[in-house]
């Protein structure tokens, strides 16, 4: 242990004794003018004017300029220099996803001393300039551009060349045999071009390579043998590559394989080849290879196995009684003909399995498999009636028949023309998943999104969506799938229909940029034939963000309409972001050919007894309300076991025994979800219970919403959940005691009441900022809050901050630019992009963690403080003492003196940076984090020349006009409460807050 701390510090202080000869080292002036060039020839000066933002003017100083971010889109620029003697010169230059339009720059030759090259995200056309052949690069990527033409033969000439990207670009014609000469090659990635040809033998001489990817490409011949020379290979990637198979038995000497994705091959049928050697995989892909035979048993023995996809071959036999891979993620085994009984094994708890397309016995409801909703069971038997496609339900049979299907996929119900679409957005769909819909229709869902590193694959990863006005709604709003989705109808009434398919690419982007480059392409099937291959819904619609739909006339016979759309391995899968693939569907529609025999008919009904009449009615309000009330208790209890909690079930009985029985002299506070009490269980754990009121506007949907967000989510600077009660018609959650209340209580309380000194505040400050970060930037959910405000922050006995109040949270998803959705949340918190146009990103949190910020410096609310009545909120204020120089005045009175200025100036800084009016020019919070502990520069808030319409104050003026008015009119003020006042220890005052509208 020692030895290793010893190691740190030498490292950290070497790197600080180069850091110092760095600052003190600077770049020759002819180093600068090449750069200079280098930036003008890749057309930085076109995105300067058009985008500003990143300062393209290079001076000696460069070796010292870094721009990156967390986001994973966002620019990167690193200039990274080696300095000797106060004269320093560039080794590497990394500009990623600036979209720069230009050419490769030849005038990197006149940068003796480079050694990396990555251009990767831009929108840079041409070729490799040859004067690069001449130099001595050891790292080269030009991932995601538009580079085209034959891959130079001159790049073999490069012998120093270590790392080798081209991955989506334009290239065409035959792989150069001189790439063979570049002994020292390691990483070797053509996948996503247009390479055609057979695969050089040279290549076989390159035996340090380590990763060989060539996916999507038009080669031709069959799976070289000269792979067996690569025995340093650790990844392989050959998806529909154009080559044929079989795959070669001498990959069996490859020992140091973690990773083999190899799809979509065509040719003869092949035994499984043998992997027995290879002990360390994390992923096998091998779909779509032509495989026979029966899964060898050492596949379920490999212990460090993640992702195991075998899903469209011929395999057959029964799966063991056990598999005791235990770090196995997702197994794929759709499209094959594998029989016998599914084992208790495959329904363990973590695994997602996907069984669709099989020829299993038949699960009844009682069997493990059916009780499990990570596995897929679609049509996982040889049954020929609807138990194929309805797994685990017992003598089913049609109650009506239908004759039209209207579905939005990936939304909400829409109203098209007279026509309601029902939406599946809110329908559990994960990684393998069997989603059975009201009215007999549903989907099934396979896959896992390729290098995107989220195993987890969250329901709201299948979905996407837009702001765009610039299309209907109804291809606002689409479902996703990595691998398949099957949409499917049953007891539908038989004969002729039309299928329409409504698409439109919300994904990709139109113009000069990288995100314009994606590629989707897949193939669809309907009733189990190939109508559509290769299908890219951009070429068919002529673009991006356009509406097309695709009409096929189908023939129904047995009562079943199947839709299915395959991914096979085409198309790119990191544009504009990693795991970027697979079908997209907007809508779906199916109207009959013919008159419909199964019509509802009118009854003619004749009163006979009145009396009897209104007994029946007096019935049958009962008979609904006791109904309700079970149903919505069902409901609850089905959509909790849906969630696949990580938290703790409590009984009714538990609680009342923790709480005495609800004993008022427990209660904590009351907040709009309803009140809170405190508690201690059993073991002597002192609790707080949220209790949602039957008043409360919250409501079914935020409380399991709240569960869900929370359950996956641990950090120091979140409040735990233990667990939660549902019984009856009671909701209750269980949480950490947190001693010291509230955030909002500590300064808008009894003053006095709680010190909280600078050190306090400031650490306050870190711990939240921290808690954001986590949920935007480091957990396995990317979580948007949008509830951020002091009475959500709790502080535990030493006044660590816990954000808390999960009840709005939305998943954030990373291929996203926003996410679409009604606004909720607390007026003069809310970002005003969000407030106007429900234009909801992380950023918004960073707003609101600004306004808070303020207030805990100040001692001050927000919305309520404004000196001498001349300003409509504490944010205008501070942007006046900004703009006047006094920026310090807002410190709070009661501090006096007694902190740190420096300290306090920055925060302040950091508070108006989060709380610019523009959402792009906020930082991240792993970027505040940095500068609240000093690790990273401040840099100056952006000073506006006038107030008078800026929208951050103009929202609070007009709602306070809206308040005036109805008070009015009303005679008294009608406060909205907000979902939480924390899991407090004492009662707390309400906050204005808007009203939940998501």
């Amino acid at each position: 242990m020692f030895s290793k701390q010893a190691l740190l510090l030498s490292v950290l202080a070497l790197s600080w004794i180069v850091l110092l000869r760095t600052d003190a080292a600077s770049l020759p002036q002819d180093e600068v003018n090449v750069l200079n060039q280098i930036a003008k020839t890749m057309g930085a000066d076109q995105i300067a004017q058009k985008n500003g933002g990143t300062d393209w003017d290079f001076d000696a100083n460069v070796c010292r300029k870094y721009v990156a971010s967390t986001e994973e889109t966002a620019p990167v620029m690193n200039i990274t220099c080696s300095c000797q003697n106060e004269t320093c010169h560039i080794t590497e230059l990394i500009f990623q996803h600036y979209s720069l339009p230009g050419v490769l720059p030849p005038e990197l030759v006149q940068l003796p001393f480079l050694k990396t090259i990555d251009l990767a995200y831009n929108y840079l056309n041409g070729s490799i300039p040859p004067e690069w052949a001449s130099m001595q690069l050891e790292y080269i990527s030009a991932f995601g551009n538009r580079l085209s033409g034959n891959i130079p033969s001159y790049l073999g000439n490069i012998s120093s060349l270590r790392y080798l990207d081209l991955e989506i670009n334009q290239f065409s014609g035959a792989v150069p045999h001189d790439l063979g000469k570049l002994v020292n090659l390691e990483t070797l990635k053509l996948s996503y071009n247009r390479l055609s040809g057979s695969l050089p033998q040279e290549l076989g001489d390159l035996n340090n390579l380590t990763d060989f990817r060539i996916n999507d490409n038009n080669f031709n011949g069959s799976i070289p043998d000269f792979i067996q020379n690569w025995k340093q290979l650790t990844r392989l990637e050959m998806q529909a590559s154009g080559l044929e198979g079989p795959i070669p038995s001498s990959i069996s000497v490859l020992k140091n394989l973690v990773e083999l994705k190899i799809s979509d091959i065509n040719g003869i049928s092949q035994a499984f080849p043998d992997l027995r050697s290879m002990t360390g995989f994390l992923r096998i892909i091998l779909k779509n290879c032509n495989i026979y035979g029966e899964i060898p048993e050492y596949i379920w023995g490999m212990s460090d196995l993640r992702i195991l996809d075998l899903s469209f071959n011929s395999l057959h036999g029964e799966l063991p009684n056990a598999i005791p891979a235990a770090n196995l993620k997702y197994i794929f085994l759709t499209n094959n003909s594998l029989s016998g009984n599914i084992p208790a094994s495959v329904s363990k708890t973590g695994t997602g399995v996907d069984l669709s397309y099989n020829n299993f016995t038949w699960q009844s409801p009682e069997q493990p498999a059916c009780r499990n909703d990570n596995v897929n069971l679609f049509r996982s038997s040889s049954t020929k009636n609807l138990s194929r496609v309805l797994p685990c339900v017992n003598d089913f049979k049609c109650q009506k028949y239908w004759h039209s299907l209207y579905i939005n996929c990936g939304g909400d119900d829409v109203k098209i023309n007279g026509t309601t679409y029902v939406g599946d957005g809110n329908s559990y769909a994960v990684a393998a998943s069997l989603y059975q819909g009201p009215n007999n229709w549903g989907f099934s869902n396979t896959g896992d999104f390729r290098d995107d590193n989220d195993e987890q694959n969250a329901p709201g990863r299948f979905l996407a969506s837009t702001l765009s006005s610039d299309i209907p709604e109804l291809f606002t709003t689409a479902r996703l799938s990595p691998l398949s989705l099957t949409y499917y109808q049953y007891c539908l009434e038989n004969g002729s229909y039309m299928v329409r398919l409504h698409f439109a690419e919300i994904q990709f982007k139109s113009g000069a940029t990288f995100a314009s480059l994606g590629r989707r392409i897949f193939d669809i099937y309907i009733q189990d034939e190939l109508v559509e291959k290769d299908f890219n819904i951009e070429a068919e619609a002529g673009g991006v963000y356009t509406p097309f739909t695709k009409q096929f006339n189908i023939n129904v016979t047995d009562g079943k309409l199947e839709i299915r759309f395959c991914w096979a391995g085409k198309g790119t899968q990191a544009i504009p972001t990693h795991g970027v693939h697979g079908p997209l569907i907007s809508a779906i529609s199916v109207d009959p050919n013919f008159r419909p025999r199964y019509l509802e008919k009118k009854m003619k009904t004749v009163p006979i007894v009145v009396g009897v009449v209104g007994s029946c009615l007096v019935l049958l309000a009962l008979g609904i309300l006791l109904w309700r009330y079970y149903f919505r208790a069902k409901k609850r209890r089905q959509d909790l076991r849906k969630l696949d909690l990580q938290t703790g079930l409590f009984t009714l009985e538990q609680i009342r025994a923790a709480t005495d029985n609800f004993d008022p002299v427990n209660k904590l506070g009351e907040g709009g979800f309803g009140p809170v009490y405190k508690g201690e269980l059993s073991d002597g754990t002192v609790i707080a219970v949220k209790q949602l009121s039957s008043k409360s506007s919250q409501g079914n949907r935020e409380f399991l919403n709240e569960i869900r967000m929370i359950s996956y989510l641990q950090h120091p600077n979140l409040v735990k959940l233990y667990g939660c009660c549902i019984e009856g018609d009671q909701l209750l959650l269980v949480y950490e005691y947190m001693e010291n209340n509230s955030l909002s209580q500590a300064l808008f309380g009894p003053r006095h009441q709680m010190n909280l000194n600078w050190p306090a505040r400031h650490r306050i400050c870190v711990g939240i900022a921290r808690g954001l970060a986590y949920l935007h930037e480091e957990s396995t959910y990317k979580i948007v809050h949008r509830d951020i405000k002091a009475a959500n922050i709790l502080l535990d006995r030493d006044l660590n901050p816990k954000i808390c109040d999960f009840g709005l949270a939305k998943l954030y998803q990373e291929d996203k630019t926003h996410i679409s959705t009604r606004i909720a949340g607390t007026i003069g918190y809310i970002a005003p992009e969000y407030a106007l146009g429900g234009y909801l990103t992380y950023k918004a949190d960073v707003y609101s963690f600004g306004v808070v910020v303020l207030e805990i410096v100040s001692g001050r609310n927000h919305t309520t403080y404004g000196p001498e009545n001349k300003y409509a909120c504490l944010l205008e204020w501070a942007c006046q003492l900004l703009q006047n120089g006094n920026l310090l005045d807002l410190v709070d009175d009661e501090l006096g003196s007694e902190f740190n200025k420096a300290e306090a100036e920055t925060v302040i800084k950091v508070a108006l940076l989060c709380t610019n009016v523009s959402p792009t020019l906020r930082p991240t919070m792993s970027e505040v984090v940095g500068m609240l502990e000093g690790r990273s520069p401040t840099p100056d808030p952006v000073n506006a020349s006038s107030y008078s319409d800026d929208l951050r104050f103009k929202l609070i003026r007009d709602h306070r006009v809206s308040m005036s008015s109805r008070q009015s009119i009303e005679g008294t003020p009608t406060p909205h409460f907000s979902t939480s006042q924390g899991l407090l220890n004492q009662s707390s005052s309400a906050s204005l807050r808007t009203s939940h509208l998501s």
